[in-house]
């Protein structure tokens, strides 16, 4: 049953072990992500291992909305993370919400209470924090705790029927107020909270903690394998409790694993969340975020990004992983899809004063010289073009091998042309440049009469479509944060610069997320937002190279 070319690691191995021995005969997982903000590739490592499992040994995965939190869930993030899993490549067997079980779950409370198990509470949130005790010192019992199973099944249902106010009561599991795990000493079941759900409207007012509702809704779908990131290890124990209490006939086993840690951004749906709140990124899907949205809209593709997930692996490790290993499958997923072709981003316009007036002929070029299946383009050539800026130094210093005064360069599938003059304005300003240009050193023509050392690409300027490129720099400047500050300290004020040049005319009418390698720029992705029919606007997703290797 083993599947030799899947990675081996401990998740895979329990499940193989749980298959061969019988104790399942088909594997269920699921992705259960609350409703209360958009997606990150942290999530996306775990909706890449729970399909990706299930899918090896023939199983099913659910899509599950952990939507027990009206005060923080919308509708718009349960549409975005659809949409997310989707492009992401999985379609989910079945679709759930943890609040199409309310009331299951409050009848497994009440079954609680009368085994004893479960009491209403009058403490704050405050006093029970106080009265929970320490790492080094046992916790002390409510006052409320010995109530009867008469009593508290009676408050509980007052709660229910919204006779007491937002915080007033609580329902608490009956524990262990000395236990070393912190989450057996009485944890919260239920709280109360008069706001409208997404889904159930105001049907409720009482609503289950995360720690009661999960292990329901596993077991209630069968779930076989819950698989969650680390922090959740020591809430195993009161997860396998309340299975166990609640008398749950299905017994699903959690399983941890260590998240996605990514360098250089935020990895926290509550400090994104406050990203977009304060306006300081541009919502939800600004390409600088590790959102799945964001990523998508920068040009990241889903293919990228699921090998990405399976090539960092499923360990206990809690180390992060190097954005650059997230561009390194980026580049490995373009270099042989996207078209190449030429952008200015710094504009400098260059007169060849020897190439005939009103003329522009065609060259040929490939679409792409990695993948010669994507056949050659054509590209106008005249008397005006446009250079990058960086390209041209009236004063350059030794070793530049680019183009200055007296200098002669390669135009990237074109031809030799030497600068001769340089047009200034009143100020000093450069305006543009004045260059020859010798026919004889056409781009494929054979030509070996002398050798050039640098090569520039260009746009000739009469057929130029004007474009918006826009440039990105890591979101935080520095992973370590000192005592007293917060993330926000390190934010980058250079994580964005947007610049006005120009592309070749076959970028004329490009569609929001089409993808192209500029040369000597990077890959760039249409904006799928900003883009227009008039002007195209362009994402850099990576720039060509790095020094990252695997």
């Amino acid at each position: 049953m083993e599947n030799n070319n899947a990675a081996s690691n401990f998740i895979r191995n329990k499940i193989i072990d749980d298959l061969n021995s019988g104790k399942h005969k088909q594997i269920i997982t699921r992705f259960p992500p609350e409703p209360n903000g958009y997606l990150h590739i942290g999530h996306a490592k775990s909706i890449v291992l729970n399909f990706d499992i299930a899918d090896e040994f023939q199983g099913k995965t659910n899509l599950r909305f952990d939507d027990t939190n009206p005060l923080k869930e919308d509708i718009e993030y349960v549409e975005s993370i659809k949409e997310d899993v989707k492009w992401l490549g999985y379609e989910w067997d079945g679709l759930f919400f943890a609040s199409d079980y309310f009331e299951e779950m409050y009848e497994k409370a009440v079954l609680l209470i009368q085994k004893g198990l479960a009491y209403v509470d009058d403490l704050s949130a405050d006093e029970i924090r106080e009265y929970r005790g320490t790492l080094t010192e046992p916790g002390k019992d409510s006052p409320y705790r010995t109530r009867s199973v008469e009593e508290n099944l009676a408050l509980f249902q007052e709660m229910r029927e919204g006779q007491f106010k937002d915080g007033e009561k609580v329902l608490r599991a009956k524990i262990d107020m000395a236990s070393p795990n912190l989450t057996l000493r009485d944890p919260v079941l239920y709280r109360i909270a008069h706001a409208t759900h997404h889904n159930t409207g105001d049907q409720w007012c009482i609503y289950p903690m995360y720690d009661f509702a999960h292990p329901l809704e596993d077991a209630i779908e069968g779930i076989t394998h819950s698989l969650c990131t680390l922090e959740f290890e020591e809430h195993r124990p009161l997860y396998n409790w309340v299975i166990a209490e609640c008398e749950m006939e299905c017994q699903p086993q959690q399983i941890e694993f260590g998240r996605l840690n990514l360098t250089n951004t935020v990895m926290s749906k509550r400090f994104l969340k406050q990203l977009v709140d304060e306006k300081r990124v541009d919502g939800w899907d600004d390409p600088r975020l590790p959102t799945i949205s964001g990523l998508r809209r920068r040009g990241y593709t889903p293919e990228s990004i699921r090998q990405f997930c399976r090539e960092i692996g499923v360990t206990k490790g809690r180390g992060a992983v190097d954005v650059q290993m997230l561009e390194h499958f980026i580049r490995e997923d373009l270099k042989l899809k996207a078209p190449r072709t030429m952008g200015v981003v710094h504009p400098l316009k260059v007169v060849i004063t020897n190439y005939p007036e009103n003329q522009v002929e065609m060259l040929e070029a490939e679409i792409n010289p990695e993948n010669e299946e994507m056949g050659h383009r054509q590209i106008p050539f005249s008397r005006e073009i446009y250079i990058e800026q960086d390209d041209f130094m009236e004063n350059p210093p030794p070793k530049y091998f680019r183009l200055y005064p007296g200098n002669e360069v390669r135009l990237k599938h074109a031809y030799f042309i030497k600068c001769h003059d340089v047009i200034k304005d009143e100020s000093g300003n450069i305006l543009e440049i004045h260059c020859t240009y010798d026919p004889e050193t056409k781009s494929g023509s054979g030509f070996t009469g002398r050798k050039v050392k640098g090569t520039i690409h260009w746009v000739e300027a009469s057929q130029a479509v004007s474009a918006e490129f826009r440039l990105y720099e890591p979101l935080i400047e520095d992973e370590e944060i000192e005592e007293g500050k917060t993330f926000l300290d390190y934010l980058n004020p250079h994580s964005l610069e947007v610049l006005q040049g120009y592309v070749e005319p076959n970028m004329k009418g490009v569609q929001g997320q089409d993808k192209y390698q500029f040369f000597r720029h990077g890959y760039f992705n249409a904006d799928p937002v900003l883009t227009t029919e008039e002007k195209p606007v362009f994402n850099r997703i990576v720039s060509l190279k790095s020094s990252f290797k695997l």
